[in-house]
């Protein structure tokens, strides 16, 4: 196994490697999930290379808005061989110091990344393992691991282009800041985490809001003196593998919970904003004769979200109580606002100049020429290794444990398929062994 060749410098520091023709292992995703998965590999001592369409950290840097910050503590970031060194654990990155953090990573132990490479095509290789065709022209290589993640197409509904050209449209994943949509009303659709922190940004800028509540479900940012993070930390909600879900599987299909780690970090409480003339909606169903129309779901919606919030603390008095542990009590949450009866469910086009689109992302993998797909294109893996012999998928939702998609759980995730790849590669320069062991 021969060794990648001299580097060269790139824009952010660290070096890459001349394209190859082949290499044992190639990594699609220059994030921190395929960085990850680079620093293991090299500990194992295999070759490899890392094939990024972009630059390093670009998702941090280009698709994230200017006040963005993380929703977990800075102490959950655990990228191998480098955890959060900074001055302030239980505080929250915002955007550019994530970016710092991902390309200092990077920086740290030079991998082997091929920038401005996207992979157009993965194909099965005319004597096994894999081709991988590039601008840059075509590899082969033993071993793929699909390190994109899996939010690569934005949602926005098919009837979007429909609303007047006048009203500005954006999805969050291209939302920057307030200044940036025109004067006037914003309605804001979704209330995962990207949805209700948009919300709130253009909230506190003084904006007038309307958002379509959606299902996503609420946490408490803090609770009987400490972050609910560290609480499920501390029982162990992290490292539950999806297989002990009680939705099995279809966990990975779920919206996260909305809290903000934003000012030192606090609940997003709706019915707060709406108290204070955010207007709020059930989800909102179409659009007809020059009407948005909502669903009559929004007191349900929110008293939903509200429940999720309430049993994770129902979960942490019971864990305080069985382990003996002394923290101060704190009253329950009492909700602030609801909507009355005939609660619009109707807001005229006429009454906004923007919408932004926090509607979700959708996964793409057409350029993938292997059968490791379900029927709703998501691939079949048991932690992460697919049903195809030598291709591996790395940093998606609930891949192994709910730390999976996070700074938290992206080390554990890779040292285990990096492990898992070696051990392939040895088998196979050493079948004889490998017969006998």
């Amino acid at each position: 196994m021969s060794e990648p060749p001299e580097p060269t410098s790139t824009s952010w520091g660290t070096p890459r490697v001349p394209f190859p023709d082949h290499v044992p292992v190639a990594v699609v995703g220059g994030g921190q999930a395929g960085l990850s998965m680079s620093w293991y590999l090299r500990r194992h001592g295999v070759a490899h290379v890392v094939l990024e369409r972009d630059t390093v950290g670009h998702e941090w840097a280009d698709a994230r808005w200017d006040s963005f910050c993380l929703v977990t503590p800075n102490w959950q970031c655990r990228l191998p061989g480098m955890p959060y060194r900074g001055d302030d654990p239980d505080g929250f990155m915002v955007r550019d110091e994530i970016v710092a953090y991902v390309r200092g990573y990077a920086a740290s132990f030079d991998p082997p990344v091929l920038e401005h490479t996207p992979v157009q095509e993965l194909a099965p290789g005319p004597e096994g393992g894999f081709v991988l065709s590039t601008p840059a022209g075509r590899l082969s290589a033993g071993q793929v691991v699909l390190a994109t993640g899996g939010y690569h197409r934005p949602v926005v509904p098919g009837w979007a282009d429909r609303l007047p050209a006048r009203i500005a449209q954006v999805h969050s994943s291209a939302y920057r800041n307030p200044q940036q949509l025109p004067a006037g009303d914003v309605l804001v659709v979704g209330t995962g985490q990207s949805g209700a922190q948009i919300a709130e940004d253009l909230h506190l800028a003084g904006r007038t809001v309307h958002l379509a509540v959606g299902r996503a479900p609420r946490i408490a940012r803090f609770y009987r003196g400490r972050d609910m993070v560290a609480w499920l930390h501390d029982m162990g909600h992290y490292d539950v593998p999806v297989e002990r879900h009680r939705d099995g599987e279809a966990a990975r299909l779920g919206t996260n919970h909305y809290v903000t780690g934003r000012d030192g970090g606090r609940d997003i409480d709706l019915r707060a904003f709406a108290r204070e003339g955010m207007r709020l909606y059930g989800r909102l169903t179409g659009l007809e004769s020059g009407v948005l129309r909502f669903a009559d779901d929004l007191a349900a919606n929110l008293d939903a979200a509200d429940r999720v919030s309430e049993n994770a603390k129902d979960l942490v008095d019971r864990y305080l109580e069985a382990a003996g542990i002394a923290a101060p009590a704190e009253p329950r949450y009492r909700p602030v606002w609801a909507p009355g009866a005939g609660h619009p469910t109707a807001l005229g086009v006429d009454r906004i100049a923007a919408v932004v689109w926090s509607t979700g992302f959708r996964s793409d993998w057409s350029w993938v020429r292997v059968p490791a797909f379900d029927g709703r294109g998501y691939p079949t893996h048991t932690r992460g290794v697919t049903s195809v012999p030598g291709l591996s998928v790395l940093g998606l939702p609930w891949l192994h444990t709910w730390g999976s998609g996070r700074f938290s759980g992206i080390a554990r995730d890779a040292e285990h398929l990096a492990a898992h790849i070696a051990t392939q590669i040895a088998a196979a320069a050493h079948p004889a062994l490998a017969a006998a062991g």
